[in-house]
């Protein structure tokens, strides 16, 4: 893995199109939770080349700051994310179609944001405080916790602007509703409340208004930073994610994790605190010198004996 420079302060930092506050937003440097904002509310934050590159250079950093716990994702004013801006259009893809190389050598930039967010050992808390469709929508598949407004619209409009799903949602999806419910989504582009039983076992949690999700977002946020172990939280997303085929797999690959983390500093801490009844005091890091079988599914053969390509 390269590594990245992370800023003193991401408050600081010249993005445009996405802002990254701190919680407390006067805190001078970098705090265990950041906020990551999709910053176009006169555009309801429809999506752009260069929003993309900053919130995948913002995810970068992130995985590498061992002073940042937790993230939550959101949208300012009052869109979450509106999916791709229609006015520029996709006119700079088509050189992507110009030969058969060429195709098979272009990976969908909201893919890359998607592994970047799949890949960070810090979990993202989605605060989906208004409408989101195509992308905006997508890209809340991979995070480790979704809540929403009960009124937000939500939608995959791809069939009815003649394109498929994209950033690696056709993958999470049906993981996350079942193929039934992804299959109508897909099939029908239609837009739905947050609270329509179709899209509603995404969440977590519905909260009544914008505002209230956001601040829940946050609170758990603030909880997960303060009182769990990113290395527990990244392994367990990652069992649960890049699972084998049958139980017995699943033993023997979660009997070894489960074991290297037996008696690791993040294991041993988290036992005094709860002993001592205070807060933990975890490291800031994934600890890859207790797994260093991590990542498992890079090495893990398929039915046809290839390797299944790191993320």
């Amino acid at each position: 893995m390269s590594t990245v420079t992370v800023p003193p302060s991401y408050s600081s930092l010249p993005f445009q199109d996405i802002s990254v506050s701190h919680v407390p937003a006067d805190s001078p440097t970098a705090s265990k939770v950041l906020i990551v904002a999709f910053n176009r509310p006169d555009k309801y934050n429809a999506v752009t080349e260069n929003l993309l590159t900053e919130l995948e250079t913002a995810y970068r950093m992130i995985d590498q700051d061992e002073r940042v716990r937790a993230v939550v994702l959101t949208g300012t004013g009052k869109a979450f994310c509106a999916g791709a801006d229609l006015q520029i259009g996709f006119s700079g893809l088509l050189a992507n179609k110009e030969s058969e190389e060429s195709i098979a050598k272009y990976r969908d930039q909201g893919g890359r944001v998607a592994l970047a967010m799949t890949n960070c050992t810090k979990p993202t808390i989605v605060a989906l405080n208004g409408p989101a469709a195509g992308f905006g929508f997508t890209i809340t598949f991979p995070a480790a916790i979704r809540v929403a407004w009960s009124d937000a619209k939500v939608g995959l409009p791809f069939a009815r602007r003649g394109l498929t799903l994209e950033s690696c949602s056709a993958f999470f999806l049906p993981r996350l509703l079942g193929l039934a419910k992804a299959t109508h989504l897909a099939t029908t582009g239609a837009t739905y409340a947050a609270s329509d039983p179709l899209v509603s076992p995404l969440f977590s949690k519905l909260l009544p208004t914008p505002q209230e999700t956001v601040a829940y977002a946050v609170e758990l946020a603030t909880d997960i930073a303060e009182n769990t172990s990113p290395t527990s939280t990244k392994l367990m997303r990652d069992l649960l994610l890049y699972s084998p085929g049958s139980p017995e797999e699943m033993h023997e690959l979660d009997s070894k994790v489960f074991i290297s983390m037996v008696g690791s500093k993040d294991n041993m801490e988290g036992i005094k605190s709860f002993m001592k009844k205070k807060k933990p005091e975890f490291s800031g890091s994934f600890d890859r010198e207790s797994v260093p079988f991590w990542p498992w599914w890079a090495h893990a053969p398929r039915g046809n004996g290839d390797a299944i390509a790191k993320i």
